[in-house]
């Protein structure tokens, strides 16, 4: 299995004169292989009590009755701190409040693709697996989407509610599929279904997403271009991209404004993927002709308003859906009881040994971050992972995950990659690993390398070390040397090795109210090129950022926020 993943950091920092040897491939073991044997020993009890706080179909019923050693119950029946799991809708808030009352709870089970609602950082750390469906409604949702583009590009709801009160005579005319360009933003199981309906009606698709590359859509009647030719080219534009902080408010006044005039707007995916003001004056200067929702928030300004048609999460209601869910989340929490499978798992359990984990994965998890905010403007070619010293080599599995979960989750949100499902979502993407025990002498006992390369044949090499056992600190940034925790607020600057540029630096921070906490530069060479981390107290705003950037002696500057 070759992994290649189409990841686009923001900026190109670094040049590509640092490099280690590749080794050989990591593969990615089943969810199964994760958890330890003691802990199907510790879930063999005498019957299981299932929770049901949501209702299930009555073949999703059948399946969970069909275990001679599962109770099933509501809370009248099945007290909460008796449950042993929990089969919840997005209806339900499973949050550490809740957890608090379920000691004895092992088994979360969402009935739906969606976690919203339920603390995954807290269950993990009470050891409760956490698991959903996903896929099984991208069909219907697909549909779904498609009935409300043809509702609003052909007047659908105008037309039966005229006809409801006598008005027969309908003078609107709408719009013919045929021959339109459709964008799509987000190109997952939803999008790609969306893609095939819009070919079957003979439009032209384009797709936007940073995680896909051109070999993923070979076979596809359909062109991958950039977010800002989307927009200018599309009839009308359909939403099935994940909220992440990055794609929050990604329709906003600006982006609105590159599309056409007379654009239709889709969203059946969230909410705050719009900016709901702007969007509001689009439609009524006429640049937006028309908008269908499927997540309108109650109260908003665009209910009633006569360019919008709106439902509120009608999108997966059919009973197909309803049945292959209340089936699947049966049969996951049935198998997962027993430890026969882990499937579509989405945290990872962490038993006996985490304390010692933790630390590992952490720096991992941020050298990961920092390979992504540090990044190159083009698909990733390779991950060269190297570890030094006895207890990262035993650990190199999950330090990997970590590494892939540090350098997915900023672009793709915290709650959709996680522990258990970064190496899925890696190999979807055809990520390819290498990884390398030991090969080199270090001034570290344990050292941990992360080299990430490019297809414009750029790569960045960042190495950490963890002190007493307990401390992640960056030792190297490709080329420099350096010595610092990744905490707080850093900013990452490139510059010049000439005088003055720390004392012209700490002005302008203190010109503008900004504390400096700490400050690490190092150079290659005398008179070339140096690089400072720089620990500060308040996050820059993006118009002081980029006052910064524009100083002659600066190469480079990026800020990072680690939560």
């Amino acid at each position: 299995m070759v992994w290649k993943c189409c990841v686009t950091p923001p900026t190109k920092r670094f040049s590509k004169k640092d490099s280690i040897s590749p080794s050989r491939r990591i593969r990615s073991d089943s969810a199964r292989r994760n958890l330890k044997p003691h802990f199907w020993e510790s879930l063999k009890t005498v019957t299981f009590n299932i929770l049901l706080a949501t209702p299930l179909s009555e073949d999703g019923m059948k399946a969970l009755s069909s275990a001679q050693d599962v109770r099933i119950g509501k809370t009248d029946t099945i007290p909460l701190a008796d449950a042993d799991a929990l089969i919840a809708g997005e209806e339900m808030v499973v949050d550490k409040s809740l957890l608090k009352l379920a000691p004895r709870l092992k088994l979360i089970g969402r009935a739906g693709a969606s976690l919203t609602g339920i603390d995954l950082d807290e269950a993990t750390r009470r050891g409760i697996i956490v698991m959903n469906t996903p896929g099984v409604d991208a069909v219907t949702v697909a549909e779904y989407t498609f009935a409300m583009l043809l509702a609003v590009t052909r007047y659908v709801v105008h037309a039966h509610n005229a006809a409801a009160i006598g008005q027969l005579d309908n003078p609107l005319l709408g719009k013919q599929l045929k021959g339109k360009t459709l964008g799509i933003i987000g190109f997952g199981r939803v999008g790609k279904e969306m893609a095939h309906r819009a070919t079957a009606f003979g439009m032209e698709v384009l797709a936007t997403d940073p995680f896909v590359a051109e070999s993923q859509v070979a076979g596809l009647k359909l062109k991958l271009v950039g977010m800002r030719e989307l927009l200018e080219r599309a009839d009308i534009v359909s939403l099935h991209t994940t909220l992440t902080p990055e794609t929050h408010h990604i329709l906003n006044a600006q982006t609105l404004a590159l599309t056409q005039p007379g654009v239709v707007i889709i969203n059946t995916k969230d909410t705050h993927l719009i900016d709901e003001p702007a969007l509001l004056e689009m439609l009524n200067n006429g640049h937006v002709g028309g908008f269908a929702t499927d997540v309108i928030q109650p109260g908003s300004s665009l209910l009633r308003h006569p360019k919008v048609i709106h439902t509120q999460r009608m999108r997966y209601n059919t009973v197909e859906v309803q049945r292959d869910l209340s089936v699947l989340i049966a049969e996951q929490v049935l198998d997962a009881l027993h430890g026969i499978d882990f499937r579509n798992a989405v945290n990872l359990p962490f038993m006996d040994g985490y304390e010692t984990l933790a630390p590992l994965m952490d720096m991992g998890e941020k050298i990961g971050m920092l390979e992504y905010y540090l990044g190159h403007h083009a698909p990733i070619k390779r991950i060269e992972i190297s570890v030094i010293g006895s207890e990262m080599a035993d650990s190199i599995k999950p330090i990997t995950v970590a590494i892939l979960r540090g350098l997915l989750a900023p672009a793709l949100g915290n709650t959709v990659v996680n522990y258990i499902n970064a190496p899925v979502i890696a190999a979807e993407r055809n990520i390819f690993v290498t990884q390398t025990k030991g090969r080199e002498v270090s001034p570290y006992p344990n050292l941990l390398t992360c080299r990430v390369l490019w297809e414009d044949d750029g790569d960045i090499e960042i190495a950490g070390a963890l002190f007493n056992q307990t401390e992640p600190r960056i030792v190297q940034v490709d080329r420099y040397r350096t010595d610092f925790t990744p905490e707080g607020i850093i900013l990452v600057m490139g510059s010049y090795d000439v005088p003055g540029v720390i004392g012209r630096v700490g002005t302008f921070m203190a010109e503008n109210h900004i504390n400096i906490a700490g400050w690490r530069t190092s150079r290659v060479e005398k008179g070339g090129n140096t690089l400072s981390i720089i620990s500060i107290d308040e996050p820059l705003s993006d118009e002081l950022l980029n006052e910064l950037r524009s100083n002659e002696f600066v190469r480079h500057a990026t800020q990072i926020i680690f939560d």
